[in-house]
């Protein structure tokens, strides 16, 4: 009799928590498990922030895949997802098609720009380390080239960040550690940088507690950061971004470097698969299958769970992608052994919101956190994702050790 093939796409944290966990609930005569990633690493997407603005190497933020599969159980395919075909349970990769019986949906999220002119072409996005690569490398040419100039140019030492959410907060605090040391380097006066936070929320960091967000800004704002809350970006240009300060009143911002990081959507390839959406995040079931596909799961960034106490979507962090990629694992036995499959809730532990080097903010179990403490619980988390995965080898290998 054919074993089954279980197939999972993308090797996130979603992704890789449904591998690292399956591959330990059965054995290679039970099923089949294939993982389609397009690169042949993973990368830590709750570590972008810190190789964008320069104060992490790049490679510290990946490793590879192969490190954490079993090579018995597991096959490996380097390809990049182009459709999925439900009906014939088949995915079409730029490589081949690969027919499924039991399909795992990782594949991630994407920039939302929500429709504003420009956006697209002429802002960074935090996406991907080949994107965080980028935007290091752009900083750091604009601060060398201004330091050549005769005819200083000031907007090359203007960054903006579009987005007061975590990612942009986060990389806020990056951009405070490394802006002086860059400025020391090539012997410019700090006082001669200009980094703006733009948000069109009347609120920063929405969804945390206001004592803990009022800390945060005052941090960011003793090094020099400025906020623009309730101003929304209505358009990029190649020379910066017009933000609107008022109801007929708009103002022209010059900036070589625009930054956006004020949302993200799932991975296109739900839309174009034709699964029920909402922003390419299917609304699964409480098993964490889509609806109406009794053998496809969705994880992660594409998935989309109602917290019923308040009424909201859960955020698509990567503690819940990970919890979600375990719960799948044990589900997908179930299926095989033909029992019942449980329900997912998330077991949120708390949120840690790092603001650069030794300081944080955070609500963990319960109770508000704030500095040095907060910033040494940010790295228990890394580390302990790190763990899951792969191990203690692995955090030995990539975590971050130095614990303040």
């Amino acid at each position: 009799m054919k074993r089954p093939t279980v197939v999972v796409l993308g090797a996130g944290y979603g992704g890789l928590s449904v591998i690292t966990k399956l591959q330990k609930l059965i054995g290679s005569d039970e099923a089949d498990i294939v993982l389609v990633n397009k690169n042949d690493y993973h990368y830590e997407t709750t570590w972008l922030h810190e190789a964008s603005a320069g104060t992490m190497h790049h490679d510290k933020v990946r490793y590879d895949i192969a490190g954490v599969l079993d090579k018995g159980k597991v096959s490996f395919v380097k390809a990049s997802v182009e459709n999925i075909d439900t009906a014939a349970q088949k995915v079409i990769t730029d490589r081949a098609e690969i027919a499924y019986d039991y399909l795992v949906v990782g594949l991630g999220f994407e920039g939302e720009t929500f429709g504003i002119p420009g956006l697209k072409e002429h802002a960074f996005s935090i996406a991907n380390i080949k994107a965080a690569r980028q935007i290091r490398e752009h900083i750091e040419y604009q601060f060398a080239t201004y330091s050549l100039e005769e005819v200083k140019d000031p907007s090359r030492l203007t960054i903006i960040v579009g987005g007061a959410g975590f990612t942009g907060i986060e990389f806020l605090g990056e951009l405070g550690e490394r802006v002086p040391e860059l400025c020391k380097e090539y012997d410019i006066d700090p006082k001669a940088v200009r980094i703006l936070c733009v948000e069109a929320a009347p609120m920063v960091l929405p969804g945390f507690d206001k004592e803990l967000v009022d800390y945060a800004v005052a941090h960011l704002e003793s090094k020099g950061i400025e906020f623009s809350i309730g101003t929304p970006v209505v358009e990029a240009t190649e020379e910066g971004v017009k933000i609107k300060k008022g109801e007929d009143q708009f103002e022209e911002i010059k900036s070589a470097t625009v930054v956006w990081a004020a949302g993200v959507r799932g991975n296109s390839i739900i839309e174009k698969a034709g699964f029920e959406n909402m922003r390419a995040r299917v609304k699964v079931d409480p098993d964490l299958r889509a609806p109406g596909h009794n053998n496809v799961f969705i994880v992660g960034d594409c998935a989309l769970m109602i917290n019923e106490e308040v009424n909201r979507p859960y955020p698509p962090t990567a503690q819940i992608a990970m919890q979600q990629g375990a719960h799948v694992a044990h589900n997908l036995v179930a299926l095989l052994k033909g029992e019942e499959l449980e329900s997912f809730t998330p077991d949120l532990k708390g949120t840690v919101c790092s603001l650069g080097g030794d300081d944080a903010i955070g609500e963990v179990f319960g109770r508000k956190i704030t500095g040095k403490r907060a910033a040494f619980m940010k790295k228990v988390i890394d580390n302990r994702a790190l763990l899951i995965i792969g191990g203690p080898g692995l955090v030995f290998k990539k975590g971050k050790l130095k614990m303040l």
